[in-house]
């Protein structure tokens, strides 16, 4: 009985390395030429704060998010755990108390307390939250180990392989194969309350500043961030907008993230602008990404909206115990 995995996204990476780690063979196909091929994967902000998601999402988010952690910690190099800093300009300070009433593990910051977690902030915000036990990672970073990890625990990777839209109803899906489908929106077909919520970014640089952590800004119209990669540069995102067309960031959007930016530090406004990126979140009506075991051997995980890194190992373990059962079936 062969496993095999649709989509190299994070949903699709962290679901074969699970399955590696059991000691189960898969393939994994990808339409794409390479790990990273643009996906929203690809352009997240690699944020690890399941405390701070709490805010806009269920319970679950917490409950499952936090094992993400220590997760993310065993499989990529790039994982910091320095906290989250919350902020907000003078005239929505009072949505910091609405923040904090939705979320928890959390320590209200003063002036003094900023500018000692983040000396670049010094004088410019008097008050926030600050969530220690958050992390981040550099995604790029960790689609490619995940990557390198599955192959060098015998995974083999098709890439440029494009699969047809009803490969449950072909050849392809023979009655001893295991599917797990992992493609994101382009599998409406099968699921049809998956949804598409578009999202903007942009990558910025500049030594002016420095951050050790994901700071957030509490902003009326987007959910602001502002996550360090390394050598000046910064992921700035991410715009939420209820729309499933592609295409590339519009002018608004990144006019809103920019001025968002320029909000938490001047400085941005001289930093260059590396790259723009845009990409369709798949959501369900909940926002709560799933698992679903649709027939004995298809499975599908989707859903993941801007939950990704925070959620991707739980159901990648949840998948792979289920595909453990199906196979010890298989075998008696």
């Amino acid at each position: 009985m062969s496993v095999k995995i649709i989509g190299a996204g994070i949903a699709g990476l962290t679901c074969a390395v699970a399955l590696a780690e059991k000691g189960i063979k898969a393939e994994l196909y990808e339409r794409g030429p390479t790990v990273g091929a643009p996906t929203c994967s690809w352009y997240a902000g690699g944020m690890l704060a399941p405390w701070c998601e709490r805010e806009s999402a269920e319970e679950i988010v917490v409950t499952q998010g936090v094992s993400a952690l220590s997760w993310w910690a065993q499989h990529a190099s790039s994982v910091q755990q320095n906290g989250t800093l919350v902020l907000a300009a003078p005239r929505d300070v009072a949505d910091l108390t609405r923040f904090s009433r939705r979320t928890s593990e959390y320590e209200w910051v003063d002036e003094a307390r900023i500018a000692a977690l983040e000396p670049d902030l010094a004088g410019r915000f008097r008050k926030g939250l600050f969530f220690p036990q958050e992390g981040h990672l550099n995604p790029r970073e960790a689609m490619h180990t995940l990557y390198k990890t599955f192959v060098k625990l015998g995974g083999v990777v098709h890439f440029n392989t494009e699969l047809p839209e009803d490969y449950q109803k072909s050849a392809y899906a023979q009655a001893e194969d295991i599917w797990i489908d992992c493609r994101g929106l382009p599998a409406r077909q099968q699921l049809k309350d998956l949804r598409g919520v578009r999202g903007e970014m942009l990558l910025l640089k500049t030594s002016e500043i420095s951050f050790s952590r994901p700071v957030r800004l509490l902003h009326p119209r987007i959910p602001l961030y502002i996550v360090p990669r390394g050598e000046g540069i910064f992921m700035v995102g991410a715009t939420m907008i209820e729309s499933d067309s592609p295409g590339e960031a519009r002018a608004l959007s990144i006019a809103e993230l920019l001025n968002g930016a320029y909000t938490i530090h001047p400085a941005f406004g001289e930093a260059e602008i590396l790259e723009l990126g845009s990409g369709v979140r798949p959501a369900f009506a909940d926002n709560i990404p799933k698992v679903i075991h649709q027939t004995p051997h298809q499975f599908y995980i989707n859903g993941m909206h801007r939950h990704g890194y925070l959620l991707a190992p739980w159901l990648a373990q949840q998948t792979a115990l289920s595909v453990s059962h199906l196979l010890e079936e298989h075998a008696l």
